[in-house]
């Protein structure tokens, strides 16, 4: 299995060269640090992105990570009642002017953080989940550490300059941040909101992503700015059944960040393509099993998710699937009993495991002992 799992992971990783290596096409991009990736950690495009940067208000995909993970693990819930402290209602720029003491439900602060990028919302939220700002920010660098991200260091959950300082990170780590926030699906209701309100409809909410209505497919995450983190965004966008991420940082301008957007997320949908690991309705088979209640064993794939390769390497893809002869009982579902390779021509792009799809138990001693007196009764019949 380590063997199987390291030959996967070597063909990714050049796989991931290639794709980087043939983005030069791709043209000028003002960012100071940019990457484009699928949700999967597979890179298209890259500058400068273990550059660390200032992200302003894109911190808050930290801080909605952490708050989806709390509501999706049962620690909080949508209907929880938030209260802002005088510490949350004196934040500064983008946000709903919270009073110290108002109330509102966790639902409408996370709405406000995500459409309105509010900073005296998500210091409010953060104090509610963690205790205190300080402890949230705490867990934020925790899990950042634990996603891998290697260049960065929150100081606050809304991304503001406090006391002389300032969240530092990578557009890398920004785009394993927001990947991992794609996996929890609800936080898409939120960031793809254009307007809304909050306070029973007398406060209006207006999304800061103006790309939502500028870029064909884009369904988030998040933009931000200020005086010395320049203009930054981590965008997704979906089209012909991929997801792409797109960070900038450092852009001079709304423009060119826009701009420069969009030429990431047109060069990542022009060149690649989707390749399903099985072609649609191939069986991959199943398995003879000695001893086994039952004769067979449905194999399916450990890892069924699609790759995103370059348009000329997903044309004519072939795949061996190779089965182990028979396995002995007892089955346990999960167990390896084969793999998928995909080729092109000569060229191994991947390979997957196939695995037991079903538990399989073995016989006991009666039903040995009835098979053999089958067998036996059968071979004393008269031809």
């Amino acid at each position: 299995m380590k063997r199987l799992l390291a030959a996967a992971a070597a063909v990714i990783c050049l796989m991931a060269v290639s794709m980087t290596a043939s983005a030069a096409e791709l043209g000028e991009i003002k960012a100071k640090s940019a990457i484009l990736t699928t949700e999967d950690g597979q890179v298209l495009f890259e500058q400068n992105a273990d550059e660390v940067h200032p992200p302003a208000s894109v911190t808050k995909i930290m801080t909605m990570l952490l708050t989806m993970e709390a509501i999706d693990s049962g620690k909080a819930s949508l209907d929880d009642t938030v209260t802002a402290s005088a510490h949350a209602a004196e934040m500064g720029g983008s946000q709903i002017y919270l009073k110290e003491g108002e109330q509102m439900t966790l639902d409408d602060m996370l709405k406000s953080i995500a459409v309105a990028s509010a900073n005296d919302a998500a210091v409010a939220v953060a104090e509610h989940l963690g205790g205190s700002e300080d402890a949230f920010v705490s867990m934020m660098n925790a899990r950042a550490k634990e996603l891998g991200c290697t260049g960065t260091e929150f100081v606050n959950p809304n991304g503001l300059d406090t006391d002389g300082e300032e969240t530092k990170t990578t557009a890398r780590d920004l785009a394993l941040i927001s990947a991992e926030l794609l996996r929890h699906e609800k936080i898409l209701e939120y960031t793809s909101i254009w307007m809304d309100t909050v306070r029973d409809g007398s406060f209006g909410l207006a999304n800061t992503n103006k790309m939502l209505k500028l870029y064909d497919g884009m369904v988030g995450l998040k933009t931000g700015y200020t005086s010395t983190a320049g203009y930054c965004i981590s965008a997704v966008a979906e089209k012909q059944g991929m997801r792409l991420i797109a960070v900038v940082l450092g852009e001079p301008d709304k423009d060119s960040r826009n701009s420069d957007i969009t030429a990431m997320l047109n060069y990542g949908f022009a060149n690649y393509s989707v390749a399903q690991i099985l072609e649609e309705g191939q069986e991959p088979g199943s398995v003879p099993v000695e001893m086994g209640i039952q004769d067979t064993v449905r194999v399916q794939l450990a890892d069924d998710s699609p790759l995103l390769l370059e348009k000329a390497a997903a044309e004519g893809l072939t795949r061996e699937i190779t089965l182990a002869d028979s396995v002995q009982a007892p089955v346990q579902e999960g167990d390896v009993l084969g793999e998928v390779v995909l080729k092109n021509g000569d060229e191994e792009i991947t390979r997957r495991q196939l695995t037991a799809a079903e538990t399989i138990e073995r016989k006991g001693i009666s039903s040995i002992y009835r098979d053999l007196l089958g067998y036996l009764l059968m071979k004393q019949q008269p031809y």
